[in-house]
């Protein structure tokens, strides 16, 4: 009789919950298409269709009505997703204090890789953010510039190698290559390890690092569940990074961390700035708070961040770059003709101080990053309630989820006329001056923007000033046009490689 009881108390509670959650924002007067119990408006997420399309397709349902935002479920979550560019500008600046949280699931004490900067919330947050800014200063990425450089004079050699003197030059898949000179590149400033990818592609390493986006350590209900309940997932010890991955990267830093010590080793890099901290018995922060350094899991979960979002991102961000120059001559042409432009001024040489004077790379990395958006939205949590300004009767709650649709955005015809056209003239110094920040955000904005923004400029501006100043790309028989995207991954990839022809200059 008690089981019976049970089963319906159970029963009850989870029918209550569904119903709560399919009306929620309905019975607050905030429109939302109904959700579905499991996934939200998110139907069809990992299965047929990418969470940029679906996101960008919810937003342009509701971007005309003058609604500031609209109710949104992402899974078992539910969320308020920002409509208007002047609410986004308050979340991310303005009223930062009320959504300085992501509401990410992280589980430092059992699940190490977990607690990275990305993920982290609170006092922790801000504790690890005032550590790690110092390493990615303008003056830390000049230590860093000769180790990126050095890679990319490796990666010009091995297209040479596969790419002949021969008129029709070669058919090449970039994409697997572009992550195999910044797997290089990572690798080295993260954990001062010679990977050689661009020589062995089939590296743990490697393999690794692709695992992180496409490989779950449980099933989709249980990553759901992280996903949707992240506190009440660390309250039960759950872990997210699968073992293997954990293994892989736990072990890696140990022994680089061990070698390094015994050997007396020092490096420019950014494993160097940590062992730093580590080794510090207490670090005082800007406010004058003292901590204490990091500890072994705490620095793992960094240097596994690190390499994580720089490869990824920066190989793709190239792949797609080169993917449109290969159909837009006329703009590759422009472009290596202004790279050769400042490298005569700097004696031929690629420096610090010439890549940040290639504005057009810039300007043709920026409008790529805008329709190629890698990570489709950003989220955020709020603190307490919050009145939206000027819209008394939009509120959102306390423990809300916050969604800002940054792909959906960059794809609004109302902030870029013509959207889906690729044009670097949008980020002319001109245009950029008169567009507001919150009009950009692969990098997101505002106190919690991306710590290692700088560094992944810096090496996205390396390898294409190497590969536009060397060759020639078009497209071929194999180019797919248009792209087919992977739905299986939450960041923006594709099916299978992108093949261009590219020939030696």
């Amino acid at each position: 009789m008690i089981f019976i009881y049970l089963v319906i108390a159970i029963s009850a509670l989870i029918a209550y919950y569904i119903y709560n959650n399919t009306y929620y924002w309905r019975n607050r007067g905030i429109p939302q298409d109904l959700p579905h119990p499991f996934y939200g408006n998110m139907v069809g997420f990992r299965k047929n269709r990418i969470v940029h399309d679906m996101l960008e397709e919810y937003y342009n349902k509701y971007r005309k009505a003058g609604h500031p935002f609209v109710g949104f479920g992402f899974l078992f979550k539910k969320g308020a997703l920002i409509m208007d560019i002047k609410l986004a500008k308050n979340v991310l600046i303005k009223d930062f204090s009320n959504f300085t949280d992501r509401g990410q699931f992280h589980n430092p004490r059992d699940d190490p890789l977990s607690g990275h900067l990305f993920n982290l919330d609170g006092k922790r947050w801000r504790q690890m953010r005032q550590r790690l800014s110092p390493t990615f200063t303008s003056g830390k990425m000049k230590f860093m510039f000769p180790t990126v450089i050095k890679v990319s004079e490796e990666f010009v050699k091995v297209m040479f190698e596969e790419v002949p003197a021969k008129s029709g030059g070669a058919i090449i898949e970039i994409k697997e290559l572009m992550a195999r000179f910044t797997t290089d590149v990572i690798g080295t400033c993260a954990f001062g390890i010679e990977c050689n990818t661009l020589r062995t592609p089939d590296t743990d390493f490697r393999k690794m690092g692709s695992k992180v986006f496409t490989d779950l350590r449980h099933g989709s209900l249980l990553t759901a569940f992280e996903f949707s309940f992240p506190e009440l997932a660390e309250k039960l010890r759950m872990r997210i990074v699968p073992d293997d991955i954990h293994e892989f990267f736990m072990g890696l830093v140990n022994e680089t961390i061990a070698y390094r010590e015994k050997e007396n080793i020092k490096r420019n890099d950014f494993m160097e700035m940590l062992i730093e901290l580590k080794n510090k018995g207490s670090y005082t922060l800007e406010d004058g708070e003292v901590v204490k350094g990091l500890d072994i899991g705490e620095l793992a979960a960094q240097v596994f961040v690190f390499y994580v979002a720089g490869f990824e991102t920066s190989s793709s961000t190239m792949s797609y770059a080169l993917y449109e120059l290969s159909q837009h001559t006329d703009i590759q042409d422009k472009l290596r003709e202004h790279i050769n432009s400042v490298l005569q001024q700097f004696e031929g040489k690629l420096t610090y101080e010439s890549i940040k004077a290639m504005r057009y790379l810039n300007q043709v990395i920026s409008e790529t990053l805008r329709l190629y958006t890698i990570v489709p939205f950003l989220q955020r949590k709020a603190q307490n309630e919050y009145v939206v300004p000027d819209h008394p009767s939009y509120v959102i709650p306390k423990g809300t989820t916050v969604f800002i649709p940054a792909a959906a955005y960059h794809r609004d015809e109302d902030l870029y006329p013509d959207p889906m056209k690729f044009d670097p003239e949008r980020f002319s110094a001109e245009q950029v001056a008169n567009r507001d920040s919150v009009e950009w955000l692969p990098f997101g904005d505002g106190p919690r923007n991306c710590v290692g923004m700088r560094f992944g400029q810096m090496q996205t501006r390396i390898g294409l000033a190497q590969l536009i100043k060397n060759f020639k790309f078009s497209v071929c028989d194999k180019t797919d046009i248009p792209l087919i995207y992977n739905t299986k991954s939450v960041v923006l990839g594709t099916v299978g490689g992108i093949f261009v022809r590219i020939e030696r200059i």
